[in-house]
């Protein structure tokens, strides 16, 4: 099996290039691939001929985008319409990394594939269109929602992941505020790369939701990182209304794997069994 990575330079993109060894056919960042272009993508399609793309490349600076659409709907919508379609055209399977925002958090259990989605903001609105383009290409997919992503290669305009910028904050002695009322599941690049490479493998096509197992808020991830490294500062818990983040964010946005488990992926760990992982140097 030949796998093509677009998105190659960032933390999922990583972790797929150290995973695929001999199988990996090609793999490419902005610099090699700008995936919004359709006649590039499609000469990248058929020049590397893959059997499997699998679409790492995102726009993820929710706030950014709610003052400038164009970038997140560029790169997270039409870019995916171009990649399903030169997929198709090629008869590839395109394996397209989707997000939690697409939900507006309302419910109180875990999301499944067949809830309604209802974004509540610019970014979830992207990422939404992004899947129901894939799904309207009329090729065969794999579309993979989930959440809080962290890893090594996080946005360079951000800084890094989150886990990333809380702990340089620290240890520059910047008071730290994070939110403590807004729940999701964090998830370890490295154990995303794996289950959807396990997925692949085992013949899953249409929509799965994946995700390290538990729970918490960004408060609580941002103390057990802390904790984890051996930083001792206080991290104060605000709510989402104290930020004043240009965009809203789902209260609520932990996503069920029943269909995951259908297709014979085993629960992920733990995600502060990843993250103690990460941050003792994985990638």
């Amino acid at each position: 099996m030949r796998v093509a990575v677009t998105g190659a330079a960032g933390q999922l993109g990583r972790a797929l290039v150290a995973r695929l060894g001999p199988r990996l056919a090609w793999a490419g960042g902005r610099d090699e691939l700008d995936v919004r272009e359709a006649a590039a993508v499609a000469g990248m399609v058929e020049r590397v001929r893959p059997d499997v793309v699998i679409n790492a490349a995102a726009f993820n600076d929710v706030d950014g985008a709610e003052s400038d659409p164009a970038p997140a709907l560029a790169v997270n919508a039409a870019a995916a319409r171009h990649l399903a379609r030169a997929c198709r055209d090629r008869g590839a399977l395109l394996v397209h990394v989707s997000s939690d925002y697409v939900f507006d958090g309302a419910k109180r259990e875990p999301y499944r594939e067949e809830d309604c989605p209802r974004p509540l903001n610019v970014y979830g609105v992207s990422k939404l269109a992004g899947c129901l383009l894939v799904s309207a290409a009329g090729g065969e997919h794999l579309i993979v929602r989930t959440s809080g992503v962290f890893g090594a290669g996080g946005s360079r305009a951000k800084g890094g992941a989150f886990v990333e910028r809380i702990l340089a904050r620290a240890r520059q002695g910047a008071p730290l505020r994070v939110v403590d009322d807004q729940v999701f599941a964090p998830t370890y690049a490295a154990d995303l790369a794996e289950a959807l490479l396990a997925l692949v493998d085992g013949g899953a096509r249409g929509l799965v939701h994946v995700t390290n197992s538990g729970t918490c808020s960004w408060h609580e991830l941002a103390t057990a990182a802390l904790d984890i490294a051996g930083v001792r500062v206080r991290v104060e818990a605000i709510r989402s209304r104290d930020l004043g983040a240009p965009a809203r964010r789902p209260a609520y946005s932990v996503l069920a794997h029943d269909r995951a488990r259908a297709f014979g992926l085993p629960p992920l760990r733990s995600w502060r069994d990843a993250l103690a992982e990460f941050l003792r140097g994985g990638v």
